[in-house]
C-alpha cells in the first residue's frame, strides 16, 4: 500500500531526509515517531504530493507520487494539527462541499456523512456553524472531511494535539477502527504512548535518518528498555554516541 524508497530532501544545508526505505500494508496502522524536527512532516507531505523529494521514490496505493500526483491525491485522506474550517458553513456542509469535489452525488455524500456520524459521533457538529466549535469538534470535522471520499490511505500528522480526553479517544478509536477495514494509516506523533496503542508497527526518524522499523515489542527488544519511551531515548542516546565516535 506504501512503498518509499531511499527518499531524500533539503532545504539547503538542511538535511530533513536521509535515504529513508521503508514499506506499509493495508490493514495496518504505521507510526512515524521522532522528535520535532526528525523528518516526520517532511515525509508525509512528499507522500501528499505536497512537495518534491530531492532523490528516491514513493508509492502509495500502487501509484507513484511524481509522476501519477493526482491520482495519489484522490486515493489518501490528510489531517494535521493546523488545519482550518470556514466559519459560516455548518458540519454538514463542509462534508458535503468536500464530497461534491471528490465527485460523490448529494445522496452519496449524505449516506457517508451518516455512516461518519456512527463512528466519530459527529452529533453537535452536522446542524451547527464552524465558529461554535470547540477544538475537539473541530478535529472531528476535519478527520471527517479527509476520508468523506473512503480514501484506502489515511496520513494522520500529529492530529491529536490539542484535543481533550474526549476528543482524543474518539480520533483514536477511529484509527483502529478504520485500520480494521483494510485501509491504511500512517500515523504520525512523538506522543509515545498512543503509538504503543494503535500502532502495530512504527518508523523511528531522528536527523532525517530512520533508525528502525519494527513492532513495539520489537523496539523494546532491540533496546532492552521497558517501555517505548525508554527504548526512543535509548536509539537517540546510541545514534548521538556514533555520531561522536565518527566526529
Amino acid at each position: 500500500m506504501l512503498q518509499v524508497e531511499e527518499l531524500s530532501k533539503s532545504y539547503g544545508k538542511f538535511r530533513a531526509l536521509h535515504g529513508v526505505t521503508f514499506s506499509a500494508q493495508a490493514g495496518e496502522v504505521f507510526g512515524l515517531l521522532g522528535p520535532n524536527g526528525a523528518g516526520k512532516t517532511t515525509l508525509l507531505r512528499i507522500l501528499a504530493t505536497l512537495l518534491h523529494a530531492d532523490s528516491g521514490t514513493c508509492t502509495v496505493a500502487g501509484h507513484d507520487v511524481e509522476r501519477e500526483p493526482e491520482v495519489v491525491r484522490r486515493s489518501i485522506g490528510v489531517v494535521n494539527g493546523g488545519m482550518g474550517l470556514y466559519d459560516r458553513l455548518t458540519g454538514r456542509e463542509i462534508l458535503r462541499y468536500f464530497a461534491g469535489l471528490y465527485g460523490l452525488s448529494r445522496a452519496q455524500a449524505d449516506a457517508r456523512i451518516e455512516t461518519l456520524d456512527a463512528s466519530l459521533d459527529l452529533s453537535g457538529t452536522l446542524d451547527t456553524r464552524a465558529a461554535g466549535f470547540s477544538t475537539g469538534m473541530k478535529q472531528k470535522i476535519v478527520i471527517a472531511r479527509a476520508v468523506i471520499h473512503d480514501p484506502p490511505v489515511l496520513f494522520l500528522d500529529e492530529a491529536a494535539s490539542g484535543l481533550d480526553v474526549m476528543a482524543r479517544r474518539a480520533l483514536l478509536d477511529f484509527v483502529l477502527a478504520y485500520r480494521r477495514e483494510g485501509r491504511l494509516v500512517v500515523y504520525s506523533t512523538h506522543v509515545m504512548s498512543e503509538v504503543e496503542e494503535v500502532c502495530d508497527r512504527a518508523a523511528v526518524l531522528e536527523r532525517g535518518e530512520l533508525l528502525t522499523v519494527d513492532t513495539v515489542p520489537g523496539i523494546l527488544a532491540q533496546t532492552g528498555e521497558p517501555s517505548l519511551e525508554r527504548a526512543f531515548f535509548r536509539m537517540l542516546q546510541v545514534r548521538a554516541e556514533q555520531r561522536g565516535a565518527r566526529a
